[in-house]
């Protein structure tokens, strides 16, 4: 682990303590040294060299004061991937942390404590157990993979889940945008360099996540060109962290199923399509979003081979999005049972009608579709696949047979 401490006479005395339980200590300045920095990287050479020291740490130790611990070094270390641990001497310097969001340590905690996040830790998140991998892809195109996964993850959260968005889409991410939420510091992509390091964890995930009306949200690459952070492996560890975070991982994926080394020569170079393929390979669920015209049923039938490859058993639900009558006839839902069923060998199979008007409207509110319009027809579309394909409800109760209960109208005497 590769530490760098700010904090003057304390923050040399810390350093020492650290070397001593043989932890790599690569710089020892200022207490406000990284938040001036951060304000203006170009200052001198000693400037760029703290930049390039925070870039390769993993932790930043530094004094809770607002002079110190800033947005503007907050968000530069979410970019950076690194732990930022606050140390607090009042309780104002506690309520400073926990507004940003980052660790909050005693001034005279062991030095021990202080880069170790389960080590006297009382307000440390606890994990809620093995919860599930959800990954919403789609065939080329635009079928409505984003609207309806964040539709998906609000009407999970209904009940009391805890229910995560993850943007995985290595193409074109979207969720940010759709949700009216802030990208420059891409938390996925923060997770994933985290996996990478073997240091993300649950209090790691709620500090790098944003919440959104009862929704945990890992935001996607702010950048198409930030793809190659994304790799398997990444992507993998990361999501299995994200079970013990959240009940209900819903993942957004790019369409490309293709496997990049069959197209490059450079077997070991990264993998654009390593993001789409590494959600998959972990899902517990995938929901397949089919749009509902003769383009997208042909490319989700050529598209479906592909995807069983990949996931081979794992369960595949199976979202027709846009129905209407106006491309496919009279009975448009018949027309497209029947070409899934005859060419890709999908039985069952869920509807969601082209509703202009409420995605429009969620995409104006930034909101989910089940709160921008509760009583669309797209939103009860939603609440019964979600019922239907991603929540069985509970069977009946068996009928219990009713007794007949002995008659008391009067019994005349006999005479």
């Amino acid at each position: 682990m590769r530490v760098v401490i700010a904090g003057g006479a304390r923050g040399r005395a810390l350093a020492e303590d650290l070397r001593m339980e043989g932890v790599e200590v690569i710089a020892v300045v200022a207490a406000t040294a990284p938040a001036a920095v951060v304000a203006d990287a170009t200052a001198d050479a000693a400037a760029a060299g703290l930049v390039a020291a925070l870039s390769s740490a993993d932790v930043l130790v530094v004094d809770a004061d607002r002079a110190a611990l800033t947005a503007a070094l907050v968000a530069a270390c979410d970019r950076f991937g690194v732990r930022i641990v606050a140390r607090c001497t009042r309780a104002s310097d506690r309520r400073l942390a926990e507004r940003f969001g980052v660790r909050a340590v005693d001034a005279d905690a062991p030095a021990r404590e202080v880069i170790d996040p389960a080590a006297g830790d009382s307000t440390r998140p606890v994990g809620r157990g093995r919860g599930r991998v959800i990954v919403v892809w789609g065939a080329a195109g635009s079928p409505g993979r984003t609207t309806l996964a964040i539709g998906l993850a609000a009407e999970l959260a209904r009940d009391g889940r805890r229910v995560a968005l993850v943007d995985a889409d290595s193409h074109a991410p979207s969720v940010a945008l759709a949700t009216g939420l802030a990208d420059e510091g891409p938390g996925f992509a923060a997770a994933c360099r985290q996996a990478a390091r073997g240091a993300l964890s649950v209090d790691e995930l709620e500090r790098i996540s944003l919440p959104h009306g009862g929704l945990s949200v890992l935001t996607g690459i702010n950048r198409p060109g930030r793809w190659p952070e994304l790799s398997v492996e990444r992507v993998q560890a990361a999501l299995t962290v994200c079970r013990d975070w959240a009940d209900d991982v819903v993942v957004d994926v790019a369409a490309s199923l293709e496997l990049d080394e069959e197209i490059v020569s450079d077997l070991d170079g990264p993998r654009r399509n390593a993001a789409t393929l590494g959600a998959l390979r972990v899902a517990d669920l995938v929901v397949a979003v089919v749009a509902a015209d003769p383009v997208g049923i042909s490319r989700f039938v050529r598209a479906h081979s592909e995807l069983r490859a990949v996931i081979g058993a794992t369960p595949v639900r199976i979202l027709v999005n846009k129905t209407r009558p106006g491309v496919l006839g009279l009975d448009p839902r018949t027309q497209v049972r029947r070409a899934i069923e005859r060419y890709a060998g999908a039985g069952e199979m869920w509807f969601a009608p082209a509703d202009a008007r409420a995605v429009d409207a969620a995409l104006l509110s930034a909101q989910p579709v089940l709160r921008a319009a509760g009583r669309s027809a797209l939103t009860a579309a939603i609440r019964r696949f979600v019922g239907e394909a991603l929540e069985p409800p509970p069977p009946p109760p068996s009928p219990r047979r009713r007794r007949r209960r002995p008659s008391r109208r009067p019994v005349a005497p006999r005479v």
